[in-house]
């Protein structure tokens, strides 16, 4: 396999030189603090296509990005497999991306370590910490393999525990903390009226069921003969 761990070097240290050594929050023409607009627009999507994971107490968007359907020629060689674009009332303010477990098929973590560290220098490596990976909607937690932070912005080269998928993931400082707050204030505000709601949906549909019985009833009462 040392020409599939050649070939993901290589395709890692493209993607490296392509960022500004001095900005960590940007990725392929991604920016972290800019509108669902206009990173739809960077990402060749629409802005519909974002999924709304909270309403409350702040509205949090997830737009999931495919590099190889934007740039189709780069297909045989690229190796991220998708990009999470996280959005806290309508601003980037995380940008996860999961590489493909084939394109960096016999890689070990120093290659990626190596690779990222030719755009971002010298990176930490915190030891048993760990940071929260996957949809907002349906996180895990993964270990922090290396990172490289600023006082604004952190790029962290993480893990799975259950899988050998590398992911990246770039953060704004200033909005991660919050956005967590408000993913742990919706979900308390969502079982605190999950009685109120479902009381509410049973009544909508016995509603709706009587509804149609009244429909059958007066269809049926004037066919109806002894």
């Amino acid at each position: 396999m040392l020409h599939l761990r050649t070939l993901g070097i290589v395709c890692l240290s493209l993607w490296a030189t392509s960022l500004s050594a001095e900005d960590l929050s940007h990725y392929r023409g991604l920016a972290l603090g800019s509108s669902l607009a206009t990173a739809a627009k960077a990402a060749r999507m629409e802005p519909s296509a974002a999924t709304v994971i909270h309403q409350r107490p702040v509205l949090i968007q997830e737009l999931e990005w495919q590099p190889r359907q934007s740039y189709a020629t780069n297909y045989s060689t690229e190796p991220v497999k998708g990009v999470g674009l996280t959005f806290y009332d309508g601003e980037l303010y995380r940008i996860a991306v999961k590489y493909d477990r084939f394109r960096t098929e016999g890689m070990v973590a120093e290659d990626l370590v190596a690779a990222i560290s030719e755009v971002y220098g010298k990176p930490t490596k915190p030891v048993g910490e760990q940071l929260a990976a996957g949809s907002p909607a349906y996180p895990e937690n993964v270990d922090v393999i290396a990172r490289w932070e600023d006082p604004q912005y952190s790029c962290n080269l993480v893990r799975s525990t259950r899988t050998p998928e590398f992911s990246m993931i770039l953060l704004s400082k200033r909005l991660d903390e919050p956005a967590k707050k408000a993913a742990i204030e919706a979900l308390r505000l969502d079982e605190q009226e999950a009685p109120q709601r479902d009381a509410a949906l049973l009544k909508a549909k016995d509603q709706e069921q009587q509804l149609l019985l009244d429909k059958a009833r007066s269809t049926n009462k004037q066919a109806f003969r002894p």
